[in-house]
């Protein structure tokens, strides 16, 4: 028959805890027992961690703007690419003789890579300032090859970022000058073209457009210049022919001068010739004024010879005349007429044909001034590419040496120190675990075995039943009791010390790490 439950008072609380004190006792030592025995004997993870500043470039960008353009977030997950790469940790494994326990021989290089890739961690943060850091973190068994492992890994990311700079700006700058030798290449070829056409089309080039317009003109001038010339010239043979032809009628026998029938008879014909003209053209046209100074220059002739004639021989008799012979002078006039006519005409075609030429020249000039706009452009445009490439280039190459000695760089902030205690298994909370496991195990017991106990302890424990209790009686202890409960308090103080001190083991073993607990040890020990 079960009890009415009663009420918990601290009385009642105290109570069990001092009557049932070994179910407490024993369950929290052994606790505290098993805990240090496991902190001691599990397998330990040990971490160690670096931090590093991401330093920007010296040089302010106002003066000497970086061609790296990568932010530091992405430059950091590549290199750590870079460093989790199969050859970087395989050379670790090796240089640090990791993975080489009997556990490990049948273990296959992959998945000693795979295990140690998994035990390196970057994180990166970000400053209020603007300047960034990231961390590095190791976790390995050994803490000293912890450390030297995240020292060694940090010294890496500072290497690989140098070169991963110092390969970005060469590889712009390589690129610059690759795409500076095509522009150049490009930029001859241009100027061949342009040599060239100028070559083929000299004469119809825009600069040249005005020279051929003069030319032009000047050569229609002389083509109607010709022109006229020869007009005049067949008049003037006309009417030479006119005085060959003419025959004068007889009269009689009269000593006269043959000068002066010759110069009458060519007055007389350039009259007539004069009469002719004057119906056919003005005053002022060439040919009459020509023949009228002919005639001016007869009559004025004539009388000067009126004047000083002299006696003529007596074979010259008047009517009787013969043929004048081919040195006569408007025979010789005649020849020279026409072999300035034929001069005229044989330089007229070339006139027409030099005129033709230019006129295609000058027609053509639109054309090849296209053309060579065309070109001119074309090597206008590569030539601004050219210069500014070649301004790439100079900003290239003082960008690689700025990258070289004052560009962004990696600084160690804290270095990766000695690890003191493990982060695996965390041994506050392993401690906080077996500090409940020890108190908890106690107390189910304890309980366990008060809701199971039908025992009565006192009066109010009989009076839920309604039977009457008419006196007490207590209990009489004799020697033999009176020594074992001695020895019972003795022996429970001793127990509550012993829990006492594996407590504080436990404690300083899970707070303060083993080497702690040695040292405290060995002090005591000298003592």
């Amino acid at each position: 028959m079960h009890r009415k439950s009663k009420n918990l008072t601290l009385e009642y609380i105290i109570d069990i805890i001092l009557r049932r004190r070994w179910y407490i006792i024993i369950p929290f030592c052994l606790s505290m027992i098993a805990g240090m025995f496991y902190s001691v004997w599990a397998p330990k993870i040990y971490e160690a961690a670096t931090l590093i500043l991401v330093e920007p470039q010296s040089v302010p960008e106002n003066y000497i703007q970086s061609i790296v353009n990568t932010d530091s977030d992405a430059r950091i997950s590549t290199i750590s690419k870079q460093i989790k790469s199969r050859t970087n940790l395989e050379k670790i494994i090796d240089d640090f003789n990791l993975f080489s326990g009997v556990e490990y021989k049948k273990m296959f290089m992959e998945d000693k890579v795979n295990n140690l890739r998994k035990r390196i961690t970057v994180d990166i943060t970000h400053g209020r300032s603007g300047s960034d850091a990231f961390s590095i973190s190791y976790r390995g068994e050994n803490p000293e090859k912890t450390m030297k492992i995240t020292n060694t890994l940090a010294s890496y990311f500072i290497n690989e970022n140098i070169k991963t700079r110092e390969s970005h700006a060469v590889g712009t700058s390589e690129f610059i000058i690759e795409e500076l030798n095509t522009m150049r290449t490009r930029l001859v070829e241009v100027e061949g073209r342009i040599e060239e056409h100028r070559k083929q089309y000299m004469g119809e080039l825009p600069e040249q457009l005005h020279t051929n317009l003069a030319i032009l003109k000047r050569l229609q001038e002389q083509l109607s210049d010709r022109r006229q010339r020869l007009r005049e010239e067949k008049n003037q043979l006309a009417v030479v022919e006119q005085l060959i032809a003419f025959r004068p009628p007889p009269k009689q026998m009269v000593r006269q001068q043959p000068s002066a029938v010759g110069e009458s008879t060519d007055l007389d014909v350039f009259k007539k010739q004069l009469a002719v003209l004057t119906t056919k053209y003005t005053e002022r046209h060439p040919d009459v004024v020509k023949v009228k100074k002919t005639i001016a220059d007869l009559e004025r002739k004539k009388a000067n010879e009126s004047e000083t004639a002299n006696d003529t021989t007596s074979s010259q008799v008047l009517g009787t005349y013969s043929k004048p012979s081919l040195k006569d002078k408007n025979y010789r006039q005649r020849e020279e007429i026409r072999l300035t006519i034929s001069s005229l005409e044989s330089e007229i075609p070339k006139l027409r044909n030099q005129i033709m030429i230019y006129k295609n020249r000058v027609e053509a000039t639109p054309k090849r001034e296209q053309e060579l706009a065309s070109l001119q452009r074309d090597y206008d445009n590569i030539q601004t590419t050219y210069n500014s490439l070649r301004e790439r280039k100079l900003e290239a190459d003082i960008a690689v040496n700025m990258e070289k000695q004052k560009g962004e760089q990696f600084q160690i902030i804290d270095s990766a120190s000695f690890p003191q205690r493990p982060v695996e298994p965390d041994m506050r909370k392993l401690f906080l675990i077996f500090l409940a496991a020890g108190v908890g195990i106690g107390g189910a017991i304890i309980y366990l075995l008060e809701y199971l106990d039908t025992s009565f302890r006192g009066p109010e424990d009989v009076e839920p039943l309604g039977v009457s209790i008419l006196a007490t009686i207590p209990v009489v202890a004799g020697r033999k009791d009176r020594v074992l409960k001695r020895s019972n308090q003795l022996l429970s103080a001793f127990s509550i010390l012993i829990s006492v001190t594996l407590f504080a083991g436990f404690f300083l073993l899970s707070f303060k790490g083993e080497d702690a607990v040695l040292r405290l040890i060995g002090k005591f020990v000298q003592i």
